[in-house]
């Protein structure tokens, strides 16, 4: 008795698994964001405004979503789209996030880095440069936050990365 008591529950916990990740990678089509296709960013509604910017962006030439939103290395990538991943299911499931997606403190780092890392030339010039006050630690965006999305898709960090009082990540 006993053991068909364990083997139900294991049964039952084992068919929910199976189901969630049926409902992930097929239904929400979360085999897409394991791609470096942009046009995954869009299968959750709420992103179609900044890949329609994206579409219209100086870099949509020569960026893709993840080349300024993941880090370069491929475990980085991957461990930043499985916790983006995880936390956007659980909050669009949910439905518990701002109407204007902000991008969280950790996610800009990584943006930044990017910018930082393709523009690199310039970068190290204006880091170093009395002009710009010795510039070491300005943000790339706090003059060009439209750069990969259009403006009023990047409004949400005009002020930089301090200005969500959220954290939707948990970063």
């Amino acid at each position: 008795m006993k053991t068909s008591a364990i083997t139900i529950v294991v049964a039952l916990l084992v068919g929910m698994l199976v189901g969630l990740g049926l409902y992930t990678f097929v239904y929400a089509k979360g085999y897409s964001y394991l791609t470096d296709t942009p046009a995954a960013c869009t299968n959750c509604h709420v992103m179609q405004a900044q890949y329609d910017a994206w579409m219209k962006s100086s870099h949509h030439s020569v960026a893709t979503c993840n080349d300024c939103h993941t880090p370069y290395n491929i475990i980085g990538k991957y461990a930043v789209k499985a916790n983006n991943g995880f936390w956007h299911s659980f909050y669009f499931t949910s439905g518990n996030y701002p109407d204007n997606i902000e991008i969280t403190k950790f996610d800009h780092r990584i943006a930044e880095n990017a910018c930082r890392r393709c523009h690199e030339n310039i970068t190290a010039a204006i880091d170093g440069n009395v002009v710009h006050g010795q510039a070491e630690g300005l943000v790339c965006t706090r003059c060009h936050n439209s750069v990969g999305h259009s403006e009023s898709a990047s409004a949400s960090i005009l002020a930089g990365p301090d200005r969500s009082q959220h954290d939707y990540s948990h970063n």
